[in-house]
């Protein structure tokens, strides 16, 4: 007498139980490959950047007369070990890396800023 009945039942609560487990899922949000930069940075905000991270470096002896003319041996009685370091501050600061051969060219405040400007990926 029940047995119709539970088998309607059985196909029933069988349709609702694979409905509810393939329900659709929504589509992944679109991932862009492009790569957004923000504007670039204009020369004097570069170059008071540069002389602030100059100036909060704790070798240098001349912090209040810092101009993008400051040279790193000759003003700021940096040797070449604290004049990397000084660089790598400024990296830090801008989110770049400075090759080898371009940092052993960099001798002044000036020249830090040159290369900052001319590299897109600065911060």
């Amino acid at each position: 007498m029940f047995k119709p009945m539970l088998r309607g039942s059985a196909c029933a609560l069988k349709a609702v139980s694979v409905r509810a487990a393939f329900r659709p899922v929504a589509a992944a949000s679109f991932v862009s490959p492009i790569r957004f930069y923000s504007s670039s940075l204009n020369k004097d905000e570069i170059s008071s950047r540069v002389i602030d991270v100059v100036k909060s470096f704790d070798k240098t002896t001349a912090s209040a007369s810092i101009t993008n003319d400051t040279h790193f041996a000759k003003d700021l009685g940096l040797d070449s070990l604290d004049t990397v370091e000084l660089l790598v501050a400024i990296e830090e600061e801008f989110d770049i890396e400075i090759p080898d051969k371009v940092a052993d060219e960099i001798k002044s405040v000036g020249e830090a800023v040159k290369y900052i400007e001319s590299n897109p990926e600065a911060n």
